[in-house]
């Protein structure tokens, strides 16, 4: 017997916010790019290139949360919701390259430190601190219920504290003219958005390999099943991400001496996604574990 209450969590629209925060940071690239070569600075030409891969990222994130809107099909029966963990490894994978990238140029840089027009450099970085900081918020309230989203926001802070960064070195220039200082600050940044960036591909790569997310404590679950009355047994337990929003379960219940299990069943679904977030649920009742041929629970799985 089964139980599959499918619950579907609201979600804010963020179609507006993903066209809003690629628009704002295509046309800043081509302005910082421009005035970067033109002032010779690397650290403006390094964020301009790590503004750029973050339009590709929020690109990515974009097709992955308008995919995972598509309806369920007759050879996709989940629809495309796993899409959007695809975009969070995507991106984590695409920050990790722009760090690369903007390190080893750095690491260039400090052998034939080259000249740099500080005022240029400061307004310029100033303006992209204004606009990665605007995108940030504009996911910010999304960022602790959605992977996908996550990662667009550690895009754009990233960005933010690159070009902050870049504003910094820039006026310790001005006043010191250690050229030096431009190819270390890039450095350092890219150092602290390496150690961001690797939590979101550690979960990315979680979700992806149908892990249990990071938010769910599977002993929570199965000690709670355990104390359903006449569970006799729990085996078979399984805890998955469809989505970076939706969270699926499937187990075995072994329920003796009961013919109406509509009730337990009915109390598992709701606890379950309200005490830890799992809308997805398929229960199968079983009478004795003699009765059933279950290789896994033989395994020595949950």
């Amino acid at each position: 017997m089964h139980q599959c209450d499918h619950h579907h969590l609201p979600s804010q629209g963020y179609g507006r916010v993903f066209a809003l925060g690629v628009g704002l940071n295509l046309g800043f690239v081509i302005v910082e790019a421009a005035f970067g070569w033109w002032a010779g600075s690397l650290a403006l030409l390094a964020d301009a290139g790590h503004n750029l891969s973050d339009v590709m990222g929020l690109l990515m994130a974009w097709i992955g949360y308008a995919l995972a809107k598509l309806p369920p099909s007759s050879s996709r029966t989940y629809g495309w919701r796993g899409s959007t963990i695809l975009a969070a490894l995507f991106n984590s994978l695409l920050l990790l390259v722009a760090v690369g990238a903007v390190a080893w140029e750095a690491i260039g840089r400090l052998n034939d430190p080259a000249s740099v027009e500080a005022p240029v450099v400061i307004v310029v970085a100033l303006i992209g601190v204004i606009i990665n900081t605007a995108t940030a918020l504009l996911f910010m309230r999304g960022r602790h219920t959605d992977l996908n989203l996550r990662g667009a926001y550690l895009h754009m802070a990233a960005d933010a504290l690159l070009s902050l960064g870049v504003v910094i070195a820039g006026a310790v220039i001005a006043l010191t003219s250690w050229l030096w200082v431009d190819p270390v600050t890039s450095l350092l940044i890219a150092a602290v958005i390496f150690v961001g960036t690797w939590g979101l591909l550690k979960e990315s790569l979680q979700l992806a390999l149908q892990g249990v997310p990071p938010s769910i404590a599977i002993e929570e679950v199965d000690r709670y099943l355990r104390e359903l009355p006449g569970v006799t047994d729990v085996h078979d337990l399984h805890v998955w991400a469809m989505s970076t929003t939706e969270i699926a379960m499937t187990v075995h219940l072994v329920l003796p001496g009961k013919n109406n299990h509509d009730a337990i069943l009915r109390q598992a679904s709701d606890e379950l996604l309200h005490r830890f977030n799992i809308g997805h649920t398929t229960i199968q009742i079983e009478r004795s574990l003699d009765d059933v041929d279950c290789g896994q629970h033989a395994e020595g799985t949950l």
